[in-house]
C-alpha cells in the first residue's frame, strides 16, 4: 500500500518539455486509486464496526445500569427481610420470656400449694398418730383392768 510520504515523493520522468509521461502518471493514479479504494472500504468498515461497537457498548451500559439497579434493589430487599426477621425474632424472644415467667410463676404457685398440702398431711398424720396412741393407751388400760378383774 502506498504511504502519504511515497505519494509526496513520487517523481515522474519528463518526456517532453515540462511534461510527464502520461502512462506513468496513469499507472500511478491507478495504483493510488486501488489503494485509496481499499482504505476507503476499510474506513467505511471501521465506521460500521465502530457504530456496532457503540451500540453494543450502549446495550452493555444499559445492562450494567439495570444490574446495578437490581443489585441495589436486592440489597434493599435483603435489609428489609433482615430487619423484619430481627423484629420477628425479638418478638418471639419477648413472648417466650413472658410465657416462661408465667409458667415459672404457675410452677412456683403449684410448689407452694404442694408444700402446704404436705404440711396439712403431716399435721393430719400427727393428729392421727396422737389419736392412735391415745386409743392404744386406752386399750392397754382396758386390758390391764380386765386382767386385774380376772385375778
Amino acid at each position: 500500500m502506498i504511504t502519504p510520504l511515497e505519494i509526496e515523493n513520487k517523481k515522474f520522468s519528463k518526456k517532453t518539455l515540462n511534461g510527464y509521461d502520461p502512462e506513468e502518471v496513469d499507472e500511478f493514479l491507478d495504483e493510488l486509486t486501488k489503494d485509496y479504494e481499499k482504505l476507503y472500504k476499510q474506513v467505511a468498515e471501521g465506521k460500521d464496526e465502530l457504530e456496532e461497537l457503540k451500540e453494543k457498548l450502549k446495550h452493555y451500559t444499559q445492562i450494567e445500569s439495570t444490574l446495578q439497579s437490581t443489585l441495589l434493589l436486592a440489597q434493599s430487599a435483603s435489609e428489609e427481610v433482615k430487619n423484619a426477621a430481627q423484629k420477628q425474632a425479638d418478638q418471639i424472644i419477648k413472648e417466650s420470656e413472658i410465657k416462661a415467667k408465667e409458667v415459672t410463676k404457675g410452677l412456683d404457685q403449684e410448689i407452694n400449694n404442694k408444700k402446704k398440702e404436705l404440711e396439712d398431711v403431716k399435721k393430719q398424720f400427727d393428729v392421727y398418730k396422737a389419736k392412735m396412741e391415745s386409743l392404744l393407751i386406752s386399750q392397754l388400760e382396758l386390758i390391764k383392768e380386765i386382767k386385774e378383774d380376772d385375778d
